[in-house]
């Protein structure tokens, strides 16, 4: 049992929500970004998720697109991202995934990526573009080393291939909240709860809601009917217009904790 699922555990014993907040590496640079975790951690977060800049993120939307570009302009890269999370690992046990996309990985290389993920402290890892259809070697990787694959599971309710995914899932599922990218105006899916309550009859994993959450009254609805809330652009957008980055996070962290309980 790694970090990530022993938290996972104790939250639910304690019949607690958890708390996923999202985060882009190097922005605007690895010191604020290591700034940001601390607060983060110290304000509550049950997972820190660091994304990996990329040049095509076809999941994420314009905020997180955004600030992806700045990363990459500052050559953020996988090795610069384990180090800060090896950093960070010194004096703080919350439970970090890396959310990125399968090119740097397989440019890392399968075997030596997930080793070094051991190695530096992060606990899981969702790969936006690998679908489970091929992921199978990754995820024999993966367990091999301890590390968590999660992969994004789409708002439907109790096909074979939700099924398919549940069982190749580790960690906790990462249920998409509607259909589109991060962050982007969409029409609130009537059926989440229902689609929550199908999942969660399929598996014993807990149960993660992310995408559209932005604000404190849709950060407690949606808590309501999932085990946890995983939130990426509200918490951008919020570090973006702060000049105290690390003090925002802390603030930003505890509200949003304190709203879900």
């Amino acid at each position: 049992m790694n970090r990530l699922e022993k938290h996972f555990a104790e939250l639910k014993a304690r019949h607690e929500k958890a708390l996923i907040l999202y985060i882009t590496a190097g922005d605007p640079s690895l010191a604020e970004t290591f700034d940001i975790m601390k607060g983060l951690a110290a304000g509550g977060a049950d997972c820190i998720e660091l994304g990996v800049p990329f040049s095509d993120p076809i999941a994420d939307g314009p905020v997180i697109q955004k600030a992806g570009q700045r990363a990459l302009k500052n050559k953020i890269n996988l090795h610069d991202i384990l180090g800060i999370a090896k950093t960070f690992r010194q004096s703080y046990d919350t439970p970090l995934v890396m959310m990125g996309y399968y090119n740097p990985i397989l440019r890392f290389g399968l075997q030596d990526f997930a080793k070094a993920c051991k190695e530096h402290g992060i606990d899981g890892l969702i790969v936006a573009d690998l679908p489970f259809e091929e992921g199978e070697e990754f995820e024999a990787i993966c367990w091999q080393n301890g590390i968590s694959l999660i992969y994004l599971l789409a708002p439907e309710m109790g096909n074979e291939r939700t099924k398919s995914i549940l069982q190749a899932t580790s960690g906790f599922v990462y249920c998409v909240a509607y259909y589109g990218t991060t962050g982007t105006a969409h029409a609130q899916n009537g059926r989440l709860d229902d689609v929550v309550s199908s999942i969660k009859s399929m598996t014993d994993l807990p149960v993660a809601v992310g995408f559209g959450i932005d604000s404190c009254e849709s950060a407690k609805e949606k808590a309501n009917a999932a085990d946890g809330i995983i939130i990426g652009s509200w918490l951008i957008s919020e570090l973006e217009k702060s000049g105290e980055k690390g003090k925002t996070a802390l603030e930003f962290a505890g509200n949003v904790k304190k709203a879900i309980e």
